[in-house]
């Protein structure tokens, strides 16, 4: 986009950063951050009750703040939640993910909306070991998804919000007054 979308204003006072952290802690989760070292700076943005990595190697492709990120995470933690700051959610959308990740003790956990997987993925601690092996050159994520996507746990929502992707100039002026209540 030729901007660094983690400072993007997203709702009245708040980046895309700030509002996803904000959304992510209303949720229950504890929200760690990894920030490339283009957006670095972007620290100070971070809320209390984040945890802030730097992925040094983030000119490298999106694999590297995953494995980063999986690096930072304590073992003993039960639900991997991968998410990207261009991708922002409700609160309500991840709470949902959550509990029926949890009622279904699922591996995989995917929001849908009409049939078509959106974002974010919740991941049972189970597959840690399967995303601590992901690599660009085997489509990363997109590699471990299709491996198991016999056994994702779909979570099917009425609105579009769950396949938001600000990707583009356009997608962020369309959305940015559009934020859920």
């Amino acid at each position: 986009m030729g901007t660094c979308k983690a400072s993007l204003p997203w709702g009245e006072g708040k980046t895309l950063l700030t509002y996803q952290l904000e959304q992510w802690l209303s949720a229950g989760f504890t929200p760690l951050v990894v920030l490339g070292l283009h957006n670095s700076l972007r620290q100070k943005d971070c809320l209390p009750g984040s945890i802030v990595v730097i992925n040094l190697l983030s000119n490298t492709g999106k694999t590297t703040s995953i494995l980063t990120g999986l690096q930072h995470i304590p073992q003993e933690c039960e639900v991997l939640a991968i998410s990207a700051v261009d991708q922002p959610r409700n609160f309500k959308i991840y709470q949902q993910l959550l509990q029926t990740h949890r009622d279904h003790s699922a591996l995989i956990t995917a929001p849908t909306y009409k049939g078509k997987m959106g974002h974010p993925l919740l991941f049972a601690n189970k597959m840690r070991s399967h995303l601590e092996t992901i690599r660009e050159e085997t489509l990363g994520l997109r590699q471990v998804i299709s491996e198991f996507y016999s056994l994702i746990c779909s979570v099917e929502f009425d609105n579009a919000s769950v396949l938001l992707d600000i990707n583009t100039p356009l997608v962020y002026q369309e959305h940015s007054h559009k934020l859920e209540k």
